[in-house]
């Protein structure tokens, strides 16, 4: 079984800023049903408060190969560690003032399930399979063997409006303190 946490992030290319996700502060979240890993569907603009929702391409799985050229295209790598720093800290986010707190992915909730289950993770996973948030926001994206994938971002959202991104997040292990750090600061602030 091939190790998913253990990353040297410094043989693995970085994302660069390419602007892709400029447009998204000040603007208001779609009212759109996602499906969630919960059994439920979110819809985020009608969340009050704080949340946080990091963006990612796919998580994989210990039991299948990553796709090829995955830990060489900038910014793929790096699904797994994220969403177990998020795990990590998830208390401490909530105690920082995330209300509510997500990761969402262009893979559907049956998928996902499985990463929920065997990451441990005490927050549900959101599936934009059918594309209508990546969509409606215009999501950065990159292309891997003819398919699409989200480019990893970070966004906090207060009360329906998307108040801060984090774009582009790298190494993803760290993520969830920067995030951490900054919701720390808008409590001092």
């Amino acid at each position: 079984m091939r190790d998913m946490l253990s990353v040297d992030w410094s043989s693995i290319p970085a994302p660069e800023d390419d602007g892709a996700a400029r447009h998204l502060r000040g603007l208001p979240v779609p009212g759109l049903l996602l499906p969630c890993t919960s059994g439920e569907a979110i819809d985020l603009s009608t969340l009050s408060g704080r949340t946080v929702v990091y963006v990612y391409p796919r998580t994989g799985r210990p039991d299948l190969p990553l796709l090829e050229g995955w830990n060489m295209t900038p910014g793929a790598r790096g699904c797994t560690p994220q969403s177990c720093a998020f795990r990590d800290l998830a208390e401490e986010l909530a105690a920082a003032g995330a209300d509510n707190l997500f990761g969402l992915s262009t893979q559907d909730s049956a998928y996902q399930r499985e990463a929920v289950e065997r990451l441990h993770l005490p927050f549900a996973l959101l599936s934009d399979a059918q594309g209508q948030l990546t969509e409606a926001l215009a999501l950065p994206m990159f292309e891997l063997n003819a398919t699409r994938f989200l480019k990893r971002l970070t966004l906090i959202l207060n009360a329906g409006q998307i108040e801060e991104v984090f774009y582009p997040v790298f190494p993803p292990d760290q993520n969830a303190r920067q995030v951490l750090a900054w919701l720390q600061g808008q409590r001092q602030g």
